[in-house]
């Protein structure tokens, strides 16, 4: 399977934080799966992290270093992908949730996220 971690799952899955659902820790970790990270999660994560908000623990560099350490794959945003963003419902406000929707569906990947509401956009959505 091809999983796109949302932010926060990516986040808590390179810091080993107890927040990552069991669920997200298994499917990252099952080794017939790939992993992708989006270059909107490096975007929000540098951001937030400057800010000092959002509760980013690590900055958009030290994001880069950890999610290539773990293997995960480089997502890019595309025109396709930006284009994308135009057709989804107005059901979640954030840009970079949004992108992440648009991204899974264009590929396809499958979205993983805590984030219940981002479930009403598609079944490519998994939320753990």
């Amino acid at each position: 399977m091809r999983l796109l971690l949302d932010t926060h799952i990516a986040l808590w899955a390179v810091t080993d934080s107890p927040r990552l659902p069991e669920a997200a820790r298994s499917v990252i970790l099952a080794p017939q799966n790939e992993v992708w990270i989006s270059a909107a999660s490096i975007w929000e994560i540098s951001i937030k992290y400057a800010l000092g908000r959002g509760g980013m623990p690590i900055s958009g560099t030290e994001a880069v270093h950890w999610f290539t350490v773990s293997g995960y794959r480089d997502l890019s945003i595309t025109a396709t992908h930006a284009a994308a963003v135009g057709a989804l419902p107005a059901i979640h406000r954030d840009p970079f949730d949004r992108i992440l929707i648009a991204q899974a569906q264009t590929e396809p990947l499958r979205l993983v996220t805590h984030d219940e509401v981002i479930a009403q956009y598609s079944d490519v959505v998994m939320v753990v």
